[in-house]
């Protein structure tokens, strides 16, 4: 019952979402000195986004792949192209919401990074790579928790 209130009930695997989170957390990091150092550099808010975004997705990818869905079949083309387009959808969402956040809303940048990071992992990012990138065949892991 507890984990109905701290969780939603879409949420199937609590920890999978926390370490994913986590990962997040790792690549934002990369993600918000990249972009600090960009903006402060004279780059324009929504290029800066965009590549820092970029920047941070191997960060994601491979705590996601290792810690977060404890994927550990081989690396393969297929998969790091499926990552690399939820990435490239990510990092547009965030050109796009830091765009209206912090260009025509004058929100500051890292409170709009903020901001725009949480709700593209929670309405994008999460769910891409639940379910496109990491996804494991039926049946297959049914026991890790």
């Amino acid at each position: 019952m507890a984990q109905t209130v701290l969780v939603p009930r879409f949420v199937k695997n609590p920890r999978e979402l926390l370490t994913a989170g986590a990962g997040g957390v790792a690549a934002t990091v990369v993600d918000v000195l990249l972009l600090v150092l960009m903006v402060e550099r004279g780059v324009s808010v929504p290029t800066a986004a965009f590549l820092a975004a970029t920047a941070g997705a191997a960060v994601c990818f491979l705590m996601n792949k290792y810690i977060a869905f404890r994927d550990r079949s081989s690396v393969s083309l297929q998969q790091v192209g499926r990552f690399g387009a939820v990435a490239v959808t990510t990092a547009m969402l965030m050109a796009l919401s830091m765009k209206i956040l912090a260009v025509h809303l004058g929100v500051p940048y890292l409170i709009a990074k903020v901001v725009c990071a949480g709700v593209v992992f929670v309405v994008w990012t999460y769910p891409a790579q639940r379910r496109l990138v990491f996804a494991r065949p039926m049946g297959a892991g049914a026991s890790m928790a």
